[in-house]
């Protein structure tokens, strides 16, 4: 059974910093892009980064960039997400992605709660 569970959300101060983990079962992440989505209340589903399959080229939304990093552990077959100088503007339920082109096989993570309030 192939599947992505995210972990690490929770509550931070503005200012603060929060990892992400989004762990792959049942499928290597090596062979797959990844990415990073984000909805907050009341916004659509937007994309935080992406980085591609072979992990040679990296997207960071505009709003993200400077203050988040994403990281693939292939040993542990884990994606990360470092947030740092987080705002309130950053809560949302953050999710894992994990997409194959070829043929086309799309993973969610059932998201994570990211709350930025002092």
């Amino acid at each position: 059974q192939a599947e992505l569970v995210e972990s690490g959300g929770g509550l931070v101060q503005p200012g603060g910093s929060l990892r992400l983990s989004c762990v792959a079962s049942g499928f290597s992440l090596g062979h797959y892009a990844i990415a990073w989505f984000r909805q907050a209340p009341g916004k659509e589903r937007e994309g935080v980064v992406c980085l591609d399959a072979s992990g040679s080229t990296t997207w960071y939304a505009d709003t993200v960039k400077g203050r988040f990093t994403i990281a693939r552990d292939t040993a542990k077959n884990t994606v990360y997400l470092q947030m740092n100088s987080l705002t309130p503007e950053d809560t949302a339920v953050y999710y894992c992605n994990a997409k194959r082109s070829w043929p086309v096989i799309i993973y969610w993570g059932q998201g994570t709660q990211v709350t930025v309030s002092s």
